[in-house]
């Protein structure tokens, strides 16, 4: 069955498909050329029936196994020929499906957020550790050029983010889904700024407090296991990063009615999220159900409409493209590095499926829809400068020339 599907929809790159029975077929051209091998009939229907989902489990479970090539030329054709499986007529209800069932995929009220967050996120602190770099940043980095370190580049990403919220000495910030607190301790120790970050991990809630007091900043930076939802207080800037993607279409009325509740006059927010640029979708099923349950990417045409029925100005949109791609080959390399210790606190099972996630997200930033997206949104007119001059000036006194070499976009 799984043949059929090959046959119809492989144009570029070359799979060969070893069926239960030990036969052989090639389908497609040119390169990557891969050859898999399933284990029994019973994957093989799986495979033709859902793909999008069952490719992943069986590479997991061991029922896919390849035998010349890599998953990242697996998963390469596969996205390579993605409108071409698409538009097989039953994959096109699978895709309808998903579609209708969105707004439920993405239920994310106050509880059930938190537990979404927990599967991720409460992982083992060590794992986290092995892949990133030293500050912890679990999301996109930003390469002025192509030979930085992913540490470099981090770092860069977080000034580029403090030239955007345009930052005094003495102002507050809150930081919704402030990770394991690397952005608030660096706007806290270069911008003089005080931070109260919030998370809906327990592991990250605990070490972004004890990194706070090991830099020295504690009494600047708070850390608060809660949702950004129930907070109270107001303040004069608001940054999000990497957290609007476990927000959910259905809820972002309530996302940008707290940071317009949350955000003082002539105040000034910055969100950086994942984003897709083919419009409204679905989240692949196999991310949804092992990586990120509830999570979702959105179109930018499913934010400003949200961000307009606020009494907030869009001042800055800013799309970054290949960086993510970029952050996510560094993160693999380094799992890959580390997969003997992984495996240790894991199991070989886990290595597949983080490999596959790893793999794919790179992936999908370099040839399919996937983006990241920059947004900043302030409450007054005259908010920030009038041109974009004063970000790239901030960031050339931070020590970061505005343009150097050739960008890896």
């Amino acid at each position: 069955m799984f043949d059929r599907l090959l046959a119809r929809s492989i144009k570029r790159g070359c799979v060969t498909l070893i069926d239960h029975k030990g036969r052989g077929q090639a389908f497609g051209q040119g390169e990557p050329k891969v050859t898999i091998r399933l284990a029994d009939r019973a994957t093989d229907w799986a495979l033709s029936f859902n793909p999008w989902l069952k490719v992943g489990e069986a590479y997991m479970d061991g029922k896919l196994t390849i035998e010349e090539g890599s998953l990242y030329d697996l998963i390469d054709i596969g996205l390579a020929n993605t409108s071409d499986i698409q538009s097989e007529r039953w994959q096109r209800v699978i895709a309808g499906f998903h579609t209708l069932a969105r707004w439920w995929h993405q239920h994310n009220p106050v509880g059930l957020a938190r537990q979404h967050v927990a599967h991720h996120y409460d992982l083992s602190q060590r794992l986290f550790e092995l892949f990133l770099d030293e500050s912890m940043q679990y999301s996109c980095a930003y390469f002025l050029n192509p030979a930085m370190s992913l540490a470099e580049a981090q770092i860069a990403k977080m000034r580029h983010i403090a030239s955007k919220l345009v930052l005094e000495p003495g102002q507050r910030v809150f930081d919704i889904g402030c990770g394991w607190g690397g952005l608030g301790i660096y706007l806290a120790k270069h911008c003089g700024v005080e931070v109260v970050g919030v998370t809906l991990s327990k592991e990250q809630h605990e070490l972004a407090t004890r990194r706070a007091k090991e830099a020295g900043v504690d009494k600047q930076v708070t850390f608060k296991l809660q949702d950004y939802r129930l907070e109270k207080d107001t303040y004069d800037r608001i940054v999000s990063v990497g957290m609007f993607e476990h927000v959910g279409v259905k809820h972002y009325g309530e996302f940008f009615g707290s940071v317009e509740r949350l955000l003082k006059p002539a105040g000034v927010a910055l969100l950086h999220a994942i984003g897709r640029r083919d419009g409204p979708g679905f989240t692949n099923p196999w991310l949804r159900k092992y990586i990120f349950p509830g999570g979702y990417s959105p179109a930018l045409s499913e934010v400003v409409p949200r961000v307009e029925k606020t009494s907030m100005w869009i001042t800055d949109i800013e799309v970054l493209r290949l960086h993510y791609a970029e952050t996510l080959r560094c993160w693999r390399g380094n799992f890959n590095r580390h997969r003997a210790e992984i495996a240790r606190i894991y199991d070989e099972r886990f290595c597949r499926m983080w490999e596959f996630y790893l793999i794919g997200s790179e992936l999908s930033f370099r040839h399919d829809y996937n983006m990241v997206w920059q947004m900043q949104m302030a409450r007054d007119i005259d908010a920030v400068p009038l041109t974009r001059d004063y970000m790239f000036d901030w960031e050339r006194q931070a020590g970061i020339p505005a343009r150097r070499g050739r960008a890896a976009e």
